[in-house]
């Protein structure tokens, strides 16, 4: 897992990951249903769609919109096991330990609360 700082130097500088942000209505969301609720939604997300080593549509389980925690996933590049080996050197087809689950969540929710404070 990389350095944090790192990471979000890289995040910012790909024009793919960089040019995710949340609407008005994905923080009005964010708003109604609370941190903890969000929180829960990513490790829901996380568990039911990338923790597994074996998947067998990698690549196309995460939705590029519809949810706060999606947006999230995509500019995190946390959306999948090969983005998440690339960006995360976290290797595909082993079983995510509650570690590293806890790991991508704490991405996705800092990447939230960044959108949530600069615009």
């Amino acid at each position: 897992m990389n350095d944090v700082t790192n990471l979000w130097d890289r995040l910012h500088r790909s024009r793919f990951r960089s040019r995710f942000h949340l609407q008005v209505k994905d923080k009005q969301y964010v708003m109604e249903k609370g941190m903890a609720q969000i929180e829960a939604h990513a490790y829901e997300f996380v568990q039911k769609r990338i923790a597994s080593g074996n998947l067998i549509n990698d690549g196309k389980q995460t939705p590029m919109r519809g949810h706060p925690v999606f947006l999230a996933q995509h500019a995190t590049a946390t959306c999948c096991r090969g983005c998440i080996e690339k960006w995360h050197h976290i290797p595909k087809g082993k079983n995510l330990t509650k570690e590293e689950e806890t790991y991508l969540v704490n991405i996705i929710m800092a990447w939230i609360r960044k959108e949530l404070e600069e615009r």
